[in-house]
């Protein structure tokens, strides 16, 4: 029943502290999963108190237990486990807490079988498959590290890779790599990195554990930043046999971090004796090379036609005088008939000519009109004509004309 409250009849502290305590208390014994954090044993006391967080969720609550209770059962700091607990709420100091009277470890098939849940929905989604895979530069300048602080997993990462390549720089973001904040601030860290754009790839690294110290790298919420991360990511967690979600979405799985640092940068000494091999591989073939075209130009000059190339030239200088000599012989001869035939023709032209009878003594007479007179009857006396001689002409004038019978 609602408490009935005006500015006028206020409720007091006291009266809302135990309406709450008395509804809480209606609650009963709970059975109650999450993680152990901040267990601590009161100094003088057999209590133990601690915090159980949520394993999907940033929301805690703080418990007590009998210390004979806690210690009946193997657990420690990011334990996951189950609580029978009542849940109390004390009025006095406005606190809630949990009465523990049993604790039980979840079972490793469950957490398996939760994982495996989480696996098949995710790859439903696509998350796991070969296409979203990015692919590792050859040599990265920069290479972004998230590990835990002064780890073995970090100096593994370091050693190796510098020792493989000296040049190669790193940029360390520390987070918790177990424990219920540990997939939160690989979160936080991966997104520093993958905002960094002098960080080439990303490599996520831890030591081996249990399957619980490994479960943050199978937080859905990890697996699903990693997925949408534009730097390439490699997994570096546990040893061969671990396999947490994280080695699924990563662009790159590594059995270890020893075997990252050797997969993320090349050794620089095998990439000099492949340099080497690659150089003397080529000075081979440019002598090979060079050996067949000296072979073949020596064929080629060893022809008669590079041998002695002015002997050729002067042979085909040779032929040339000859037809120069030939076609100067051809033309004289041809002049020379083309002359005396000229010559014969000429005097042919000559003999026929009405020039040569005019030397001879005869002379053309010519009308005024300059028809030449071949009969009597053309003229008439009195008639003045043109004589034409060898020499030149003279007019003559007709007395008589008389035509012969």
């Amino acid at each position: 029943m609602a408490l009935e409250t005006s500015p006028e009849a206020p409720a007091a502290v006291r009266t809302i502290a135990n309406g709450i305590a008395s509804w809480i208390n209606q609650l009963g014994a709970v059975w109650v999963e999450g993680q152990l954090t901040d267990v601590s044993i009161g100094r003088g006391t057999t209590t133990v108190f601690g915090t159980l967080r949520d394993t999907d969720a940033d929301i805690s609550l703080r418990f007590t237990c009998n210390r004979r209770v806690f210690e009946a059962v193997d657990v420690r700091d990011g334990s996951r486990v189950l609580v029978h607990a009542k849940p109390n709420f004390f009025a006095r100091r406005g606190t809630l807490a949990l009465a523990v009277s049993e604790i039980r470890h979840v079972g490793i098939g469950e957490l398996l079988a939760r994982i495996e849940r989480l696996k098949q929905l995710l790859a439903a989604e696509g998350l796991f498959e070969s296409y979203r895979k990015q692919k590792l530069p050859f040599l990265p300048h920069t290479i972004g590290l998230i590990c835990g602080r002064d780890s073995a997993a970090e100096r593994d990462v370091l050693e190796n890779a510098k020792r493989r390549w000296p040049a190669v720089a790193f940029r360390v973001e520390y987070a918790s790599v177990q424990g219920p904040s540990a997939a939160g601030e690989v979160m936080t860290a991966l997104r520093k990195l993958d905002a960094d754009e002098s960080v080439e790839v990303i490599v996520i690294a831890r030591g081996g554990g249990s399957l619980e110290d490994l479960l943050p790298f199978s937080d859905e919420g990890l697996i699903r930043a990693v997925s949408k991360t534009g730097t390439p990511v490699v997994s570096a967690i546990g040893h061969e046999p671990d396999s947490p979600l994280l080695d699924l979405v990563a662009d790159l799985r590594a059995s270890t971090p020893t075997d990252a640092a050797k997969r993320i940068v090349p050794d620089v000494r095998e990439e000099l004796d492949g340099v080497r091999v690659l150089r003397e591989r080529g000075t081979r073939a440019i002598r090979s090379w060079l050996d067949r075209e000296l072979h073949a130009l020596a064929a080629i000059r060893s022809r008669p036609a590079l041998a002695a190339p002015v002997s050729d030239l002067q042979r085909r200088s040779d032929e040339i005088t000859a037809l120069i000599e030939r076609s100067r012989r051809t033309l004289t001869h041809r002049l020379d008939r083309a002359s005396d035939d000229i010559t014969h023709r000429l005097a042919s032209v000559r003999a026929l000519s009405p020039k040569a009878t005019l030397e001879r003594g005869y002379s053309v007479l010519q009308l005024a009109d300059g028809t030449a007179v071949r009969e009597v009857a053309q003229v008439a006396p009195g008639d003045l004509l043109q004589a034409r001689v060898s020499d030149g002409r003279f007019a003559v004038e007709v007395k008589t004309s008389e035509e012969n019978t």
